[in-house]
């Protein structure tokens, strides 16, 4: 196997020489080096095809690792090779950088040989499509509930163990019901930031009113309600992470006063002058499509920027069939201890049945219906008769003559479509239908939805 080491101090090949010699003594390794990145790209040229991973140096005169890595994405498409990343550990920022721009991994000088070679087939494994990762303890983030044994959740939990210990911010993007709050945590709890807070705040349902009162504090007598000093969620999670779910959702106007805070990394409470600084890590979560925060009219492109050191897109469900079953094995254990059923199974129907299902709601309405299967289980085997899909997916036909035209239905009815529509953002439903998120919950629990 030939690697191309692309780095300007001699030391490094020398290191890689001594590191690797029992490899290159068997045949097992070839290496090859380049001592910037315009002898990079010959050196690609004259081995075309043969060259299966190049690593690099991110800081290089004349062509920095990164410009590299662009040049070979553009120049090298049949296959291109892997590139791996070589930093220090105070570029860790350009080496998350470079996993938005295509690298395969990126390793910290000074690197731990075997670390290195783990690195090293790990690449080789994703680019001959072969293997799984093996960065996550078995199928799950330890911690939380992110569970997945798909490869898309593998390469997930792969770029959580990469970006959790830096301060790079991160946009997590996905449907509604996916887990974008469950990785926001798992990426919290693996970060340098650990033992300090979380905040979640649900940014997409702030008025305007209460967006700077939420989010920056005020002091008493501030407005009419203000009656003591109130700490704000960004100034709350000082020394820890702030998530905000629902970021696609705020106004420009709000857009505006979050950009001001993340330049200036400082927060001004309502009522005062006085600004305070904060040292946050900031995640932030959306189900709108990443297509659409790139139109200007409805988000500031220099806020995507801010916010979006890098990205992560969570998958829907029914492009992971793989995980469904052991969701549904774990939800399953869940609900049997909440509710003091006995140790419950999913019979070969059962699985048939979630498994060809399209699961618009995803893990949320999977989730839902495993509870539900669980209460009305009557025995200690859970059948395909046991699940009942959520009922925002079994609309009736309104345009049937026959259908029921109470005008309490039509509304019901109404409502349930669009939310459908929306994939279950409660905000933009309620947009849409002309009314406020509360008076659209006063419906939901007044249908039973």
């Amino acid at each position: 196997m030939k690697i191309l080491v692309v780095d300007d101090e001699l030391d490094v090949k020398v290191l890689f020489e001594q590191h690797f010699r029992k490899e290159i003594r068997n045949g097992e390794l070839t290496l090859i080096f380049a001592s910037n990145g315009f002898d990079a790209l010959d050196v690609l040229d004259n081995n075309k095809q043969s060259i299966p991973l190049v690593l690099s140096d991110i800081n290089m005169p004349g062509m920095t690792g990164i410009d590299l890595l662009k040049k070979i994405r553009i120049l090298h498409t049949d296959p291109p090779p892997g590139v791996i990343m070589i930093t220090a550990y105070g570029d860790i920022d350009l080496a998350v950088r470079s996993l938005k721009e295509g690298a395969s991994d990126f390793v910290i000088k000074p690197w731990h040989n075997e670390r290195l070679l783990e690195t090293i087939r790990e690449a080789l494994q994703r680019k001959s499509g072969t293997g799984q990762s093996n960065v996550s303890p078995g199928n799950s983030i330890i911690g939380t509930e992110l569970l997945g044994e798909s490869e898309p959740m593998q390469d997930i939990f792969k770029k959580i163990e990469k970006v959790a210990p830096t301060d790079a911010n991160i946009l997590i993007l996905g449907e509604n019901g996916t887990g974008k709050d469950l990785v926001a945590q798992a990426i919290h709890q693996r970060s340098l930031r650990a033992k300090g807070p979380f905040v979640k705040t649900d940014v997409g349902s702030l008025t305007e009113t209460l967006f700077e009162s939420e989010l920056f504090g005020y002091r008493k007598g501030a407005f009419t309600d203000a009656k003591e000093d109130r700490t704000g969620r960004i100034e709350s999670a000082n020394g820890g992470t702030l998530f905000l779910d629902e970021i696609g959702n705020i106004s420009l106007h709000q857009q505006a006063k979050l950009l001001t805070v993340l330049q200036n990394r400082q927060v001004t409470r309502l009522g005062t002058n006085q600004s305070v600084p904060v040292d946050i890590r900031l995640i932030c979560a959306t189900n709108v499509p990443f297509a659409e925060l790139a139109n200007e009219t409805r988000f500031r492109k220099d806020l995507i920027y801010r916010i979006n050191t890098v990205e992560i897109t969570i998958p829907p469900l029914r492009k992971r069939i793989k995980d469904i079953p052991l969701l549904a094995k774990h939800f399953m254990k869940q609900y049997a201890a909440k509710y003091f059923k006995p140790e419950l199974q999913l019979d070969s129907s059962a699985l048939n049945k979630l498994s060809q299902y399209h699961f618009p709601g995803n893990v949320r309405e999977l989730q839902y219906t495993i509870e539900r299967a669980v209460i009305m289980c009557e025995n200690e085997m859970i059948g395909d008769e046991d699940l009942i899909f959520s009922p925002l997916e079994t609309l009736p036909d309104t345009g049937n003559e026959n259908a029921d035209m109470r005008l309490s239905t039509v509304e019901r009815n109404a409502i349930m479509r669009v939310i459908e529509k929306h994939n279950g953002n409660i905000t933009r439903a309620a947009k849409e239908l002309g009314l406020t998120r509360t008076a659209l919950y006063r419906r939901l629990s007044k249908y039973d939805i």
